[in-house]
């Protein structure tokens, strides 16, 4: 690991202060990407500021049709929460499913959306249920965030402070888990939301990392059940190809996880 200055935020301005002195800052938050690379000498940044204790970034919110969680919540405690578990169930689930108990203690969900892994888990429920992603400077609709395999619409200084999801009818999250990593070969978000509306994201699974499934979803609109989508084929085109799996193989993981997800949301 190269020499680098560590910096611990006392809040949101103290962090955007910090990170504008150095000349090739990042913020910390759960460390579960950031230090891997920076150990394997892949990034040496200048300066670390850590955002993880910030009073302001830490929490969960369930008001009205909505659920907040605000951007350093850790994975553990949305699994663990029970106005999560009670709101949109789904989500709780997906985040007791990310990488193993040491990555849930740490991680979390802002750091996750922030680097925007191809695999990562949360990508999938924040397009799938149409959340916004709010900073310290703007708030952006889930589709004007992700632009591709680890890229956003963040600007530089700009820091995820909390998540809204709208609280949908049924929702569900079911993935093919990588043995050891337990990233998502494939992963597949379904919502129902309260205007009868059909969303289905999958990660994991394409080029350009979380995408909208346009196919699964105009199937369960006419027919919101497992079987409907036994018709249904999912184009190889555009998906990822790797010692793990082919794109045709990767195209049939997106039908069953769809399918799997569908039986589990009732």
């Amino acid at each position: 690991m190269y020499e680098t200055n560590y910096h611990r935020a006392s809040s949101v301005d103290d962090a955007v202060a910090q990170f504008g002195k150095g000349k090739e800052a990042k913020f910390l938050a759960g460390g579960q990407t950031l230090l891997p690379v920076m150990k394997q000498r892949l990034a040496a940044p200048s300066d670390v500021i850590d955002v993880a204790k910030i009073k302001d970034l830490v929490g969960i919110d369930v008001s009205g049709d909505t659920v907040t969680i605000k951007g350093a919540t850790t994975h553990y405690d949305v699994a663990q929460s029970d106005a999560v578990q009670k709101a949109i169930p789904a989500l709780a689930h997906l985040a007791s499913m990310i990488g193993d108990p040491a990555v849930r203690y740490r991680g979390t969900i802002g750091g996750s959306l922030a680097n925007n892994d191809p695999a990562a888990d949360y990508p999938a429920a924040v397009l799938a249920l149409g959340a916004t992603i709010k900073t310290n400077k703007r708030s952006l609709a889930a589709e004007d965030f992700f632009k591709g395999l680890f890229t956003t619409a963040l600007e530089d200084g700009e820091i995820i402070t909390a998540v809204t999801f709208p609280i949908p009818v049924k929702a569900s999250y079911a993935k093919m888990r990588h043995p050891a990593s337990r990233f998502a070969l494939t992963g597949v978000f379904v919502v129902k939301t309260k205007a009868g509306d059909i969303r289905v994201a999958a990660t994991g699974a394409s080029q350009s990392g979380v995408i909208r499934v346009p196919a699964i979803e105009q199937a369960l609109k006419a027919n919101w059940s497992a079987s409907a989508l036994d018709g249904v084929t999912i184009s190889a085109s555009g998906l990822l190809a790797d010692i793990h799996g082919s794109s045709d193989y990767r195209a049939n993981l997106v039908k069953v996880m769809g399918q799997r997800a569908v039986t589990a949301a009732g």
